[in-house]
């Protein structure tokens, strides 16, 4: 079974802001899946156990961009 969190990320502005984004979520800890959405800002995030979001929160801070909101 997997869980998936969804969040909205400010600051995003092309497909390597995407790839900056993916690249750090994707290396937490049990996270198996990342999608990025540039347009809409949309991150998806799916893990085989719920993950921490200010795990994800930081992940995406360390790419440089901030999450906005939590779905």
């Amino acid at each position: 079974m997997s869980a998936t969190a969804t969040y909205t990320v400010s600051g995003m502005t092309c497909g390597h802001c995407v790839a900056s984004v993916t690249e750090e979520v994707s290396e937490i800890s049990g996270v198996t899946g990342v999608e990025v959405d540039l347009e809409s800002g949309r991150l998806v995030v799916v893990s085989s156990d719920p993950v921490d979001p200010a795990a994800v929160r930081a992940a995406v801070d360390e790419a440089g961009y901030t999450v906005t909101a939590q779905e």
